[in-house]
């Protein structure tokens, strides 16, 4: 694909789909190159560093987040969708995770979700400060649910280059379960029947941190007016 006829939309979209199969350690621009059919200067004719393209990229995948119609929704119901969508676009973007803690992430996208977030919760009836800290307090909970799984993928990308995943992490496991036995309520829950369910996710975890702040922002709207 010449360079004239790449536009920074495909480069952007093939850059997603290389960072979904490879992670962010595997995104170069040589490998962008092959998978757009095109030599590694083409991309760079439109977007001149990886940091860059790694930015657009964690921009554009914020338009997959669901953003209710406030005027046909209830506030509650509303917020619970925008945070369960929101919540599943890094389980499907797991690179995501990574790209938090190391890049400078601003764009068009991130932009419309969190206003349109400040926009639920000052129709749920806070002022715009506390509709701020609405906004920041589900933000807060759905990134850290999602850390998890995210590091878990990219854990398991990075073993599987020098080694067997599985058995590094069933050998990593034991020793933590070794080192959690000294301390009884670990004990407890790890010397059981329910011993391998413990140490998976607990299930309904986001659901249920979710449901709590929710609760929580209703009795106090419910307090203050």
């Amino acid at each position: 694909m010449a360079r004239n006829t790449l536009t920074p939309d495909q480069i952007v979209r093939a850059a997603i789909q290389l960072l979904d199969d490879e992670g962010l350690d595997g995104l170069n621009m040589r490998s962008l190159g092959a998978r757009l059919g095109t030599a590694a200067t083409a991309v760079y004719w439109h977007i001149k560093t990886k940091d860059e393209l790694v930015r657009l990229a964690g921009d554009a995948v914020w338009s997959e987040v669901e953003l209710p119609d406030l005027d046909t929704r209830d506030w509650r119901p509303a917020a619970a969708a925008m945070a369960g969508s929101m919540h599943a676009m890094p389980t499907w973007h797991p690179w995501l995770g990574q790209v938090f803690g190391s890049h400078l992430l601003y764009g068009p996208g991130k932009s419309r979700h969190d206003d349109h977030s400040l926009a639920l919760y000052e129709k749920a009836g806070f002022a715009p400060e506390d509709a701020d800290r609405a906004a920041a307090t589900v933000f807060v909970h759905v990134l850290g649910s999602v850390l998890g799984a995210a590091a878990q993928v990219s854990l398991t990308r990075r073993l599987s280059r020098s080694g067997d995943p599985e058995k590094a992490l069933a050998d990593t496991m034991a020793a933590a379960t070794e080192v959690a036995m000294h301390f009884p309520r670990l004990r407890e829950r790890l010397d059981g029947s329910a011993a391998a369910e413990y140490a998976a996710a607990p299930d309904l975890t986001f659901e249920f941190g979710l449901g709590t702040i929710l609760d929580g922002f209703e009795a106090r709207l419910t307090k203050e007016n």
